[in-house]
């Protein structure tokens, strides 16, 4: 069984006596002596339970209490606090837990361009231990040629995704890596043939912020967006939600689903792209994890269902053989 322990947030600060009000049946330890009869200085203490599922930085209601020397305990500070959240640290934690449970499976990530699988894959790469490969890093090295250029080639986008598919068949043959798919690699189904063999992660970033993204960091890399000038992002968002209209349900394929805006909604805030990337890779292990346990458990009811199946077939031969005993055992008893 796994241990829950709340977490303690504590520092010191200077409460005016003005705000103390008298409640009794309560104390709170003064840091010192008291020195100045305006001020009190006191340790503020706000302890809150632990969150089994994830120990993302939120908010937290607190009362601070205070009592001198036989004084009896009153409120003197009450509101709202922030938890330290340790990014570094959570993914360390996070990311020791996923390894084993993982076995040396791939991790493939799925999702629109500019959705942040390259960058979130090195993060989950480097933490877990695994090698990190880009399928259009791959493609370009053996062609020789950038994925812009290939399109531009006659069959250009045939041409490309053969080879990503080529790709994805190597891969599935390796073990421990993180793999950053590209943005059309679920439209063919021989794709998710290859990258079953892993775990599938989508990242599911709202089309505003990949809109954002993409026009901002330029069009001319990637052959399936406009390139030219103009209203850039209008244009750019208008051919994505046309892409990811089609792609929607092959990406809920996916094993695992990071959706930044339910991110932002258990942070309490509301932009997404004030994510950090370390923030996604958490998500990411927490829905692997997720994914994980929810596999184990339909293991274990499988296994149930055909162990209640043997034992069905079993009683039923033994119900049988004793029923051709019994005949035969009547019949030399009626002979003899």
């Amino acid at each position: 069984m796994e241990a829950v322990v709340p977490q303690t947030v504590q520092f010191t600060n200077w409460i005016s006596s003005e705000k103390v009000t008298r409640r009794p049946g309560w104390s709170f330890p003064v840091s010192q002596t008291l020195k100045d009869r305006q001020k009190f200085p006191v340790l503020v203490s706000a302890r809150f339970p632990a969150n089994g599922a994830s120990n993302r930085r939120r908010n937290v209601d607190m009362e601070v209490w205070c009592s001198y020397k036989s004084s009896p305990g009153s409120v003197v500070e009450s509101g709202n606090y922030q938890a330290p959240f340790d990014e570094a640290q959570q993914l360390k934690i996070k990311s020791e837990k996923v390894k084993p449970c993982l076995m040396g499976r791939c991790i493939y990530l799925v999702g629109m361009m500019g959705s942040g699988k390259t960058t979130v894959g090195k993060i989950l790469s480097q933490e877990l231990g695994y090698a990190f490969r880009d399928c259009d890093t791959l493609i370009e090295e053996e062609a020789e040629l950038s994925v812009a250029e290939i399109f531009k080639l006659k069959d250009g986008e045939s041409q490309f995704r053969r080879k990503e598919m080529e790709v994805l068949q190597e891969l599935s043959c390796e073990h421990s890596k993180v793999v950053s798919t590209g943005g059309g690699a679920v439209v063919r189904n021989v794709n998710w043939k290859y990258m079953q063999k892993g775990i599938t992660v989508w990242l599911d970033v709202p089309l505003d912020a990949l809109a954002q993204r993409t026009s901002a960091d330029g069009t001319s890399s990637r052959p399936l967006l406009p390139n030219k000038s103009g209203d850039i992002y209008s244009e750019t968002f208008m051919c994505l939600s046309n892409l990811l209209q089609q792609r929607r349900k092959l990406y809920a394929k996916a094993n695992a689903r990071v959706s930044l805006e339910d991110i932002v909604a258990k942070l309490g805030q509301t932009d997404v792209s004030n994510l950090t990337a370390t923030t996604i890779a958490i998500e990411a292990l927490e829905q692997i994890e997720v994914f994980l346990k929810k596999e184990v458990e339909d293991f274990l009811k499988k296994k149930k269902e055909h162990d209640e199946f043997l034992k069905r077939i079993v009683l039923t031969c033994v119900i049988f053989y004793c029923v051709q005993l019994f005949f035969f055992c009547s019949c030399l008893a009626f002979f003899f």
